[in-house]
């Protein structure tokens, strides 16, 4: 008669060729395989609202000549590209040691955060070189009521990234998503 007090049939205590031994399991999910495919999910759904938002918003800014609706476009449009380098992050993270990176590559993800960090001050730079510029070259912005609408897209989709950016930072212990 069998004793199975495992709730998994499928665990197995194998003797290797050594004295040690070692339970193989099938089945089983590597936790840094989940944090992976979460941190990835999240830069996915990230990358598409914020894509989306960016991409509304940049109708109007054409239609309108608002400088200020132009700098959330372009922070959105680059926050959006920040999904890139996570997405790398996550993947090379979770690679095999080395010879040449003995305890792996699972700082990565700092690199990729002090990237996401430089995109966003890029964007930033740029959106005060154009307000500086609008300064000295007034235009007359058209579609007020566009802009409002557009702003609150804005500021919708940045809630809505964030909420998602954050709730899977906290789950996998990820700096570079919070």
């Amino acid at each position: 008669m069998i004793d199975h007090k495992d709730s998994n049939p499928h665990d197995h205590h194998h003797e290797d060729s050594g004295s040690h031994s070692h339970i193989h399991t099938h089945g089983a999910i590597d936790p840094g395989i989940l944090d992976t495919q979460q941190g990835i999910a999240a830069v996915k759904w990230s990358f598409l609202g914020l894509f989306v938002t960016a991409f509304l918003q940049l109708v109007i800014v054409l239609l309108s000549n608002s400088t200020a609706l132009l700098a959330d476009t372009v922070h959105n449009f680059t926050d959006a590209a920040t999904a890139f380098p996570l997405w790398i992050a996550f993947t090379v993270a979770h690679w095999k040691p080395t010879k040449r990176f003995t305890y792996g590559y699972g700082r990565v993800e700092d690199l990729a955060g002090l990237v996401v960090v430089l995109a966003i001050a890029s964007s930033a730079i740029g959106a005060a070189y154009v307000a500086i510029d609008r300064l000295f070259h007034p235009q007359t912005v058209g579609y007020i009521g566009a802009v409002m609408g557009a702003s609150v897209i804005g500021f919708l989709g940045n809630e809505v990234v964030a909420r998602i950016r954050i709730r899977a930072g906290k789950k996998i212990g990820s700096a570079a998503l919070l």
